[in-house]
């Protein structure tokens, strides 16, 4: 069984920066989809960010160029360096690592950006 932890959400300002992180723990074996979902008051959780075993990335069209998404070597962690935050990105961000035959998503940590 997989299970995914997130670290690192704070209140920050706007303009500022803001790194996640997400471990992996239990048997990570055949991990196919790492990603960075959030959700906002009232609003539907939304794919923030996702890296896929190649290497390829995608992004939701509102933090293209100001997110970026990457892993360790090891494939346990994923990270989100977040830039230039906007009030927009106030939200609870969750990560999300499945495969074949498991799909896991942490709880949750919480992102304030104020103005």
């Amino acid at each position: 069984q997989v299970q995914v932890e997130e670290s690192g959400g704070d209140l920050v300002q706007t303009g500022g920066s803001l790194r996640l992180s997400c471990a992996a723990s239990g048997r990570i074996f055949g991990i196919t989809i790492r990603a960075w979902y959030r959700q906002a008051p009232g609003k539907e959780r939304e794919l923030v960010a996702a890296i896929y075993p190649g290497g390829t990335t995608k992004y939701g069209d509102s933090v293209k160029g100001r997110f970026s998404i990457s892993r360790d070597i090891g494939e346990k962690y994923i990270y989100l360096q977040m830039n230039n935050l906007k009030a927009e990105d106030t939200a609870v961000y969750y990560c999300r690592m499945g495969g074949p035959r498991f799909d896991a998503w942490g709880k949750g940590t919480q992102v304030t950006v104020s103005s």
